[in-house]
């Protein structure tokens, strides 16, 4: 289980239990290297700024808005998502760069140009299958956050 520091959002009592919303903004480990500068990786994270994620959990603990907690998630889901997002956009570049040069291409007489371009086609339809199946991993993923202990109150 991975664990990440996120801040109380929002509270809502249900009977004995508590809906909390949950946000963390995501790091890299990009401020602490040496070379951040020269790296492409370093100069993308700085140029896209920091992301913010949100989940919501169920706890019978009684938090406040504002407070720091730890939460745990399942790494099961992350690896499945980063397997997808990797995966399914080069295997369908792989498939319609060989279904093309293979039975397209021969079947109406055209050459390397049009291989290239059916082979992006195939890729841009990997990475929106994999967009979609990605998304319901991390709903699935936002579900089983857990809330592991409350830290206290950030530091101002």
């Amino acid at each position: 289980m991975m664990t990440a520091l996120a801040t109380v959002s929002a509270v809502n009592a249900q009977g004995n239990r508590f809906d909390v919303e949950l946000s963390c903004e995501q790091q890299t480990s990009c401020s602490g290297c040496a070379s951040q500068k020269s790296c492409g990786t370093g100069i993308v994270s700085k140029a896209v700024g920091a992301k913010s994620l949100h989940w919501h959990l169920l706890t019978s603990k009684t938090v406040k808005v504002g407070q720091v907690v730890e939460i745990g998630l399942p790494e099961k889901h992350l690896l499945q998502s980063a397997a997808i997002v990797y995966l399914v956009p080069l295997f369908s570049l792989i498939i319609g760069a060989l279904v093309s040069n293979w039975f397209i291409a021969p079947a109406f007489g055209l050459g390397e140009g049009a291989i290239i371009l059916l082979s992006g086609l195939s890729i841009g339809l990997g990475i929106y299958i994999a967009k979609q199946l990605s998304r319901h991993i991390e709903q699935r993923s936002s579900q089983q956050v857990t809330l592991l202990r409350i830290l206290g109150e950030p530091i101002s």
